[in-house]
């Protein structure tokens, strides 16, 4: 059976300005921008235990893991230092919704995009030297 790989990109439609969105998430999360408006995430020199990876899951209907947010997806994006990024995104006053919440797999925390899309930062555990 043939089958899927990976994932290949994650595309979304901007509810307002899309270029002042990607500017944001460039801003915020530090995403480099391409010339053509979108990011390339790479995985060789992930320094994850896991050595990157990327997780799929549908959630019920009625769950309640993306609240506040009333779309219908949540990205997940890796991060190399949480506490850092934290301490970036509430000095360019961006709230964190939860977090930090530590896990066997690495420690998260939630925050919203201008759009009202929940975002969740994930640090994965680093690998053991």
């Amino acid at each position: 059976m043939a089958r899927v790989t990976g994932i290949g990109g994650v595309f979304f439609k901007s509810t307002s300005d899309h270029k002042a969105l990607a500017a944001w998430y460039s801003d915020n999360l530090g995403l480099t921008l391409e010339k053509w408006g979108g990011v390339i995430l790479r995985w060789p020199d992930d320094p994850a235990e896991d050595r990157g990876l990327t997780v799929w899951h549908v959630a019920e209907r009625d769950s309640k893991w993306f609240s506040p947010s009333e779309s219908s997806f949540m990205i997940n994006y890796r991060v190399d230092d949480l506490t850092a990024l934290l301490a970036q995104l509430k000095k360019n006053g961006i709230e964190v919704v939860k977090g930090p919440d530590s896990e066997d797999n690495g420690i998260f925390a939630w925050i919203m995009d201008p759009d009202g899309n929940k975002i969740e930062l994930w640090e994965p555990k680093k690998k053991n030297p």
